[in-house]
């Protein structure tokens, strides 16, 4: 079964100034070290979990894009991104129409562990229909997609991103309790880096 990974990379980083994903992080943790690139770190995890990760940026963004694709990544340039999350996620999605689910990771959260990952990614491999973290009772990131969500995350539009096609099938989402407080953690401002 082909699971594929799908690293949001191609918001604007408005409350942050700017050009987040490049940006430094500030201390270390476990495999990433002080300095590693916000967008490189969160890439690196998502591979380490799935072989097939897809990352979406934004046309003009380069450089980042040259980072993720050294990370492992295969990079997609969204013609769309300035419309928002839920574009750059309908772009991800339909350049791997033919996987059998996906794991759509915001490139923001660097301390999402790989087990983590790797238990959604295993839960839809299972049959889940949405799988998603849960942290003392906390839902959180990545969030899995059987492929019968396709025509809906394919369809997407504007900055809402999956919460529509989640509040949609609210009772078809399974909840995989985890130890990782990474999965309600993002970050918006350079202080939170």
């Amino acid at each position: 079964m082909s699971i594929v990974g799908i690293l949001l990379a191609a918001g604007r980083g408005a409350r942050f100034g700017g050009d987040k994903l490049s940006a430094p992080l500030r201390g270390s943790f476990d495999d990433v070290a002080h300095g590693t690139p916000i967008g490189v770190a969160t890439c690196r995890h998502l591979v380490q979990a799935i072989p097939q990760v897809t990352a979406v940026v934004r046309p003009e963004d380069v450089a980042l894009a040259r980072l993720l694709r050294d990370t492992g990544a295969n990079v997609i340039a969204c013609p769309r991104a300035h419309e928002g999350m839920g574009a750059s996620l309908s772009c991800g999605v339909s350049a791997v129409a033919d996987a059998h689910g996906w794991v759509v990771m915001l490139a923001d959260m660097p301390w999402v562990r790989p087990s983590t990952i790797a238990l959604i990614a295993e839960a839809l491999a299972a049959g889940a229909d949405i799988a998603a973290p849960s942290f003392q009772g906390q839902r959180g990131h990545p969030v899995g997609f059987a492929r019968r969500h396709f025509a809906a995350l394919s369809a997407l539009q504007g900055d809402e991103g999956a919460r529509s096609v989640v509040a949609t099938h609210a009772n078809a989402v399974t909840l995989v309790e985890i130890d990782d407080p990474g999965v309600l953690r993002d970050i918006d401002t350079p202080d939170q880096a």
